[in-house]
């Protein structure tokens, strides 16, 4: 198996456009998920935009106090170490066994980590999970305004 500079930096580049668009993921799971307001006489009372001023003010002060809305856990560090370890060794296997030698199995074990770290930083920008805490403390701070968090989206 042999890796150009070329398609390593292809590849990395795919892979990194990738876990932008990861970035941009939305959906009840997602980080950038917005509390949904139950429409009860509170919402009905102010209405619908100054019940999404409340819930914005409420996600503030839960960043205020030291809280994110993704879980910091180094997920993507950890996915893509794990990859590109395994991709590495699998390509310096590959190399030697089909007799590419010592030199090549070290050039082939270097590209194979490379593409490995991307596809594995890939794969753990997805795996990004909502913070829970914040999820509470933000609940917890409009139902005390009277409001009924009845879901995240």
């Amino acid at each position: 198996m042999r890796f150009h500079r070329f398609s390593v930096l292809r590849v990395t580049t795919l892979c990194a456009a990738a876990a932008l668009l990861a970035g941009c993921a939305t959906g009840a799971h997602s980080p950038s998920a917005k509390p949904v307001l139950y429409p009860n006489a509170k919402l009905n009372q102010v209405g619908e935009p100054a019940g999404r001023a409340a819930a914005d003010a409420c996600m503030a002060r839960a960043t205020s106090a030291g809280l994110t809305p993704d879980e910091k856990n180094n997920a993507v560090g950890q996915q893509a170490g794990k990859a590109a370890a395994v991709a590495g060794v699998a390509a310096a296997v590959g190399s030697l066994v089909s007799g590419g030698g010592l030199n090549n199995a070290v050039k082939a074990g270097a590209g194979g980590a490379a593409v490995g770290g991307a596809a594995g930083a890939v794969s753990g920008a997805f795996n990004q999970q909502a913070n829970q805490t914040f999820r509470q403390f933000t609940q917890r701070c409009l139902t005390e305004q009277g409001f009924d968090v009845i879901g995240w989206n």
